[in-house]
């Protein structure tokens, strides 16, 4: 703790600078509490809108189904602003229906864990003396089976002092609340990795006997949203790292509450290569398609970036990206062709393309160097004489013709779609990010669409981490009920030993 100075000993010049010093900090104070302030009413006035369709009559425009899902996003997001808000003030007492709760089956295996002071000696040398306990039940989930955490805290009193000592309670992602993490994790992964909706899962527990609402589902999914956005920060930042990424988006339809019509929001997945020795992919969630995402997400990187044609890639080229094109996007354009007319400019295009792709089979196992100079050997050669060819094939077919159109996406990108052979490293195409990608494809037809913008964001998190844990060979299961065990306790400047690339499960450290 500093010193305060002593007044009486500074001149006129120090105390000038004293002055100047505190009402600086005083300024800088009060912007603080003045954007708190504006971030606070921004959060109390989205939890108004949502309250007041949650609790509102229902959009007439939306079928039964399609308004059972939106309630279920809605709820999502009611409970993150909720956490939200509670974080920035901790005095803040919510207006919150809270329902009673029932307790679990008692046929359910139970589990008893106890919670005992380190010592029962009293700090003024008495024998503490056990006068009760205080216990718990949580619901816990493994794969394929329901139990029961029976937590009991018992209570030690000092017959001398009147102290009562107990053992504190073990921090949670969800405090008071029933769920281990095991149950949460199980809840995100069948949402999001296994695309069940929230009313698909409580009828699951439905059959196993457990009455637990969608609405409560909802809750824990955006509590949890909440508390592991931390994480997916982080994981963010040492994506960005990587001196190559893949870059690609798809949309997602996305209705607000309130309205009747989706519209086309979008998912963009930014990951690090192959052969990196990070690997990790995170998604960005966004209303529009504008180029203006990719800068934000890209902010202040500098590096190779593997990505197609989309215009929205091309204002960073001028500011340190370099812009690697996919040689699949281009054989894409001959396939087309061949498809519709069995072109025999597009079939020998594609055997071209198919020599490169084979040489990079061969060259799959090699380290980044001796790749390099494979490529240079062989793939170089082959591109230059492929090039020589398009370019005399297009001066012999008409301008705005389908043959033309393809060959025209190779040559106006020719130097994007070549550089690869001068990084070993570098990959010769995006399709990477496109398998990242392929789980939203598949989710949107179980889910249909994101309900508002912070409910896709708080998916994209999620999602960011189940995807992660793959790309490194783990249970997405297991990581997620061991990050949100210890997530609760873990020191902010140690947050990197949680992330997917760095993680070791808890009983292995």
């Amino acid at each position: 703790m500093t010193t305060p100075p002593d007044l009486n000993s500074l001149d006129a010049d120090q105390l000038r600078q004293l002055a100047a010093q505190l009402l600086a900090e005083s300024a800088e104070s009060k912007k603080l509490i003045h954007n708190q302030q504006l971030l606070n009413d921004k959060l109390k006035h989205e939890l108004a809108i949502l309250k007041r369709h949650r609790f509102g009559k229902s959009s007439e425009g939306l079928n039964a189904h399609q308004a059972s899902l939106l309630d279920e996003l809605v709820q999502a997001d009611i409970a993150a602003i909720e956490m939200e808000l509670s974080r920035a003030d901790t005095r803040a007492k919510l207006e919150k229906r809270q329902p009673k709760r029932a307790p679990l089956p008692a046929e359910l295996p139970r589990q008893v864990i106890e919670h005992e002071p380190d010592s029962t000696q009293c700090t003024c040398g008495c024998q503490l003396q056990r006068i009760g306990e205080d216990i718990s039940e949580k619901l816990d989930y493994t794969p394929g089976t329901f139990t029961v955490e029976r937590h009991i805290r018992g209570k030690w009193a000092c017959k001398h002092c009147e102290r009562i000592t107990q053992a504190p309670v073990p921090a949670q992602i969800i405090d008071k609340g029933i769920p281990t993490s095991g149950l949460l994790a199980h809840l995100l992964i069948a949402k999001f990795a296994d695309h069940l909706p929230l009313y698909r899962q409580e009828k699951i527990f439905a059959r196993a006997g457990l009455a637990i609402s969608r609405s409560t589902l909802a809750e824990w999914v955006g509590r949890c949203g909440v508390a592991l956005q931390p994480l997916v920060d982080a994981l963010r930042e040492e994506l960005l790292q990587q001196p190559i990424l893949h870059a690609d988006e798809t949309p997602v339809p996305m209705l607000a509450p309130g309205k009747k019509k989706t519209h086309r929001a979008y998912i963009w997945a930014y990951c690090s290569t192959s052969t990196a020795v990070v690997k990790s992919v995170v998604y960005d969630f966004a209303e529009t398609r504008a180029g203006a995402n990719a800068r934000s997400f890209l902010d202040g990187w500098q590096g190779k970036l593997v990505c197609d044609d989309y215009s929205g890639y091309k204002a960073g080229f001028s500011s340190g990206i370099t812009e690697i094109g996919c040689m699949a996007h281009a054989r894409r354009k001959f396939y087309d062709l061949h498809v519709a007319n069995k072109s025999q400019i597009a079939e020998y295009a594609m055997q071209q393309i198919q020599r490169l792709y084979e040489i990079e089979r061969e060259a799959k196992e090699l380290t980044a160097e001796a790749r390099k100079q494979q490529r240079q050997q062989q793939s170089k050669p082959l591109l230059d004489n492929f090039h020589q060819w398009l370019l005399m094939q297009r001066q012999k077919v008409p301008n705005g013709s389908a043959t033309a159109k393809a060959i025209d996406y190779s040559l106006k990108r020719w130097q994007a779609l070549t550089r690869y052979c001068d990084d070993g490293a570098v990959p010769i195409d995006n399709n990477h990010v496109e398998n990242q990608i392929r789980p939203w494809a598949l989710g949107r037809s179980n889910w249909l669409f994101a309900g508002s913008l912070r409910g896709g964001q708080s998916a994209a998190a999620i999602m960011s981490l189940i995807q992660s844990a793959k790309l490194n060979g783990h249970d997405p299961y297991a990581y997620l009920k061991d990050v949100m065990q210890r997530l609760p306790t873990q020191r902010a400047s140690a947050i990197g030993e949680l992330l997917p690339h760095n993680w070791t499960p808890a009983d292995k450290v």
